[in-house]
């Protein structure tokens, strides 16, 4: 199934960069789109997921299944060619790679990761329907020198810069390596999914070529951060590899640098419902590319010509 993303016609209900102050406004959209008849996960673990905005589970890949992606993880981030691609983020300031995207489009091992059919059955119960894959990469955080990703809301960035209208997507994080308390782990703010933080300052031409490295407009600002974490907290979900963290697309998230020896790699899939596909970004400038927001193909994860 390919379709091309509709023409904005949409009511903005989650305006964002327009304003000279921050904004926090009540979320408009449900949580928890299925029920617990609709696939692996029970009422208890769908109520925690809609008041906490995330869900971990350990081990939930094979022995088999780690191996093979960490070879592959480690071809990849070894492909010094690869470094040179559209699809490829460096660090700030050295040759060392911060993300690659659209990896279940040129990975075949990644593309079997993104389509496991453990994961995208929790992804289409939370969602209520089938689901399509927005957005996949790999976060490499070696040891040392790994850097943070500063606090932000992922679908404020998919909103205003996408085109995605409404918060019916969830984000899927895949340890291949152990994620400890000290190497950087995902840091969450429980509960801030409720809230919609409107970030003040206005969106750059191609802002993607520098906020995949270093974010500055699309983050919230630091009276609204530090009342998110008055009011929820911070927790910071780890596990050994194979752990997979599941984190609803509104709730504020960051992670530190990691300055130990322990390299922290993840897989990170965005599964978005087939009924929220994009239309026209709402900032109105140009969509960001393909590779970073998927527009174009809308296939079904999960089916099986997709693994």
């Amino acid at each position: 199934m390919s379709n091309a993303s509709q023409a904005t016609s949409v009511e903005d209900r989650y305006p964002s960069r327009v304003a000279p102050q921050a904004q926090v406004t009540p979320r408009k959209d449900p949580v928890v789109h299925g029920s617990a008849d609709d696939g692996p996960l029970n009422a208890h673990q769908l109520h925690f997921y809609e008041d906490n905005g995330h869900l971990t589970f350990d081990e939930l890949l094979s022995d088999a299944e780690i191996t093979e992606c960490l070879a592959e993880l480690q071809r990849l981030r070894s492909d010094e060619a690869l470094k040179d691609t559209d699809e490829a983020v460096i660090e700030p300031g050295s040759r060392e790679l911060r993300s690659i995207f659209a990896v279940h489009q040129s990975s075949e091992v990644m593309r079997r990761l993104c389509n496991h059919p453990k994961v995208v059955a929790i992804a289409r119960q939370l969602l209520g329907s089938e689901v399509y894959i927005h957005q996949s990469r790999i976060n490499y955080k070696g040891g040392f020198r790994g850097k943070e990703f500063y606090w932000h809301s992922d679908f404020e960035t998919w909103h205003v810069e996408d085109g995605v209208p409404a918060m019916r997507m969830v984000s899927c994080s895949i340890s291949l390596t152990p994620n400890t308390p000290h190497n950087g782990p995902l840091m969450i703010i429980p509960g801030s999914h409720q809230r919609f933080v409107a970030c003040v300052g206005e969106t750059p031409d191609n802002h993607y070529k520098k906020s995949l490295k270093s974010q500055e407009v699309g983050v919230p600002d630091d009276d609204s951060l530090t009342q998110l974490v008055n009011d929820f907290g911070i927790t910071a979900p780890t596990g050994l590899a194979g752990s997979v963290t599941f984190f609803e697309c509104n709730i504020m998230h960051g992670s530190n640098s990691n300055i130990t020896p322990l390299p922290r790699s993840n897989v990170f899939v965005v599964y978005n419902s087939v009924h929220n596909t994009p239309v026209d970004p709402f900032c109105g400038l140009a969509p960001r590319p393909n590779f970073i927001a998927e527009r174009i193909d809308f296939t079904p994860a999960g089916l099986p010509e997709a693994r």
